[in-house]
């Protein structure tokens, strides 16, 4: 597996410039004949928390009172908007990486069959679109947090690692759907219903103070992975504190297992994928 990855290093390093124009190009053509252009990666994000917050923010807010504070020196819960807001943007970064990756592939069969790529390569380049267009959506968080004039500790340095751990782990995940949907088509309908379901298990516009100490409830939803991914952002970002080994240590893990599982996956089955393309 070291030598493997070690090979996989040294083909990304080789293929980096494809990568690069790849990236660019889903830019381009993301945002063709629009007339705002790359303003939607922010535009979108704060319309979608106008949306959330008007349609949760009373009814959930109020649970924000009993949860920790932001900074010791404020004592206060979070606003509503910027809580909602980071939760969306992790959610979502996940979300679009990873559908995005499951189609790579299948929608690359053309120049599979004509030209050799490293096939990785594709689900790779989609996770890193989503990346970049995430980045450019964390400037909506910082103009909501200069509106509100929101306080920010140091912690918020380590938020990129948060990204990064995120990141390792969307391609762990989109290199499992990229190879599982070239054999099973059915899989693209399933992940959009699993989306979906998963949308309401991890609390993007709701607090785990929702669950009202129910060990059942709450065992359900840190089983599921995004709950580690949203928690740790915000303790960084909204709460400012520093986050608890646990904390540091179930994203890594799951960064970690997912991406060794995909480029195992991956692996087995990529010389197949000509004769199901």
């Amino acid at each position: 597996m070291i030598r493997y990855l070690k090979s996989t290093w040294n083909v990304f390093w080789r293929y980096r410039h494809l990568l690069a124009n790849l990236v660019s190009r889903d830019i381009k053509v993301k945002y063709r004949r629009s007339v705002l252009g790359l303003a939607w990666s922010v535009l979108n994000p704060l319309l979608m928390m106008m949306v959330m917050t008007l349609v949760f923010g009373k009814l959930f807010s109020d649970l924000l009172d009993n949860a920790f504070p932001i900074v010791a020196a404020t004592g206060q819960p979070p606003p509503f908007a910027i809580y909602v807001l980071t939760g969306q943007l992790i959610f979502a970064f996940f979300s679009d990486s990873t559908s995005m990756a499951m189609d790579s592939v299948l929608g690359n069969a053309q120049l599979i069959k004509k030209v050799y790529i490293p096939k990785y390569i594709f689900p790779l380049e989609k996770v890193l679109f989503s990346m970049v267009n995430t980045l450019f959506s964390m400037l909506s968080l910082v103009l909501v947090m200069l509106v509100l004039r929101f306080p920010v500790s140091f912690w918020v340095l380590l938020a990129p690692a948060a990204l990064a751990l995120l990141f390792l782990f969307n391609l762990g995940v989109g290199l499992i759907l990229s190879a599982g949907v070239v054999f099973f088509r059915d899989i693209k309908h399933l992940y959009s219903v699993f989306i979906l379901a998963l949308t309401y298990m991890t609390p993007v516009f709701w607090s785990e103070t929702i669950l009202d100490g129910s060990l059942v409830l709450e065992t359900i939803v840190k089983l599921n992975p995004m709950y580690w991914f949203v928690s740790l952002f915000r303790w960084l970002v909204v709460y400012g504190r520093a986050p608890t080994p646990l904390q540091w240590l179930i994203p890594a893990g799951c960064a970690v297992g997912s991406l060794l599982i995909g480029l195992l996956m991956f692996r087995k089955t990529q010389d197949d994928f000509i004769l199901h393309i």
